[in-house]
């Protein structure tokens, strides 16, 4: 925080918008800490109060604008861009797109405030229809809400937060240290639950060339990415069928014998791992064979395998405000 402080102090304006322009196109920097001290600098004569509200302004709007139209041109793309943290984008992008239509439009005023919605938010709006001014009048009252409450803390309480600053780069390291040591506790925790789940319930892999070489000589091949399709443009492999991950007992038309085939789009293939256990404790002593694709439908791609559209009735739409 005391570099933080040094620097606004030093570079003014323009370090001020490009934090938070950075930080409303989804890279997580502090624009919050900015603004505190922006206000304390501006509270003790070292900048313009008009200017940092202005420009924090425009530099915020400016970004939620280009997201916003980003994800009406862009739709699914983008949004699976920001929930790629997630192992499944697409329950990512239902989640955050229901979430978002079912509380209405005004979430937009709030929307900076709410961890994982505020750099959602503007996409979202763009890719459910939202009309352009719209978005905008909302997004304005909710930039102005946002970055006047915390410029109206720092300018306030300006002699407090110079006194915190002074303490930060001694207990920051401590908070690093301490952070360091969760993130990598975090990290042997989620490597140790992949090794028991890949030692107890392996599943076998095959290329896209392989499971295209058995799918001519008879073999069935199932999409099973996690809530369908968003895209009206989206394909899938050609001879393909959909099989919900989500309800596979109320499945009917599975192969009673041969080779399975099973591909999704998710990272180190989650679901259609997940599928393939499941499918093999239901069709266990029927003979069946259930077989992930590696790499999914990418690899499917690169490949130059062919594809095919997705039939309409398939698509899952997100919710429109139109």
């Amino acid at each position: 925080m005391g570099s933080l402080n040094a620097a606004l102090a030093q570079h003014g304006y323009a370090l001020l918008a490009a934090i938070v322009f950075v930080e409303a196109i989804g890279i997580p920097v502090p624009a919050a800490l900015a603004l505190l001290i922006a206000g304390g600098a501006a509270a003790q004569g070292m900048l313009q109060p008009q200017y940092v509200l202005v420009i924090a302004l425009a530099a915020m709007l400016a970004g939620d604008t280009l997201m916003f139209l980003l994800g009406r041109y862009t739709g699914w793309w983008l949004l699976g861009l920001l929930c790629r943290i997630s192992l499944n984008p697409e329950a990512c992008i239902l989640r955050s797109a229901d979430s978002f239509y079912r509380r209405g439009r005004k979430l937009l005023v709030v929307a900076k405030f709410i961890p994982g919605i505020n750099t959602m938010a503007p996409p979202l709006a763009g890719s459910m229809n939202m009309r352009f001014f719209t978005f905008l009048r909302l997004d304005l009252a909710g930039a102005m809400l946002y970055v006047g409450s915390y410029f109206m803390v720092g300018y306030i309480f300006s002699g407090a937060l110079d006194v915190v600053t002074r303490g930060y780069d001694s207990a920051g390291r401590v908070v690093g240290w301490v952070v360091s040591a969760l993130i990598l506790a975090y990290v042997l925790f989620r490597a140790s639950l992949w090794a028991k789940g890949r030692a107890s319930s392996v599943v076998p892999l095959a290329g896209p060339i392989e499971a295209a070489r058995q799918m001519a000589a008879g073999a069935a091949v199932y999409d099973v990415r996690s809530h369908g399709y968003f895209d009206r443009k989206a394909t899938r492999i050609k001879g393909s069928r959909r099989l919900d991950p989500n309800a596979l007992r109320r499945c009917t038309d599975l192969p009673a014998s041969g080779t399975v085939f099973v591909y999704c789009t998710c990272a180190r293939q989650a679901t259609s791992a997940r599928v393939a256990r499941e499918l093999q404790n239901m069709l266990s002593g029927q003979g069946v064979l259930v077989i992930v694709i590696e790499g999914g439908l990418r690899a499917w791609v690169k490949a130059g395998l062919p594809v095919e559209g997705v039939p309409p009735e398939e698509v899952t739409g997100l919710p429109s405000f139109e």
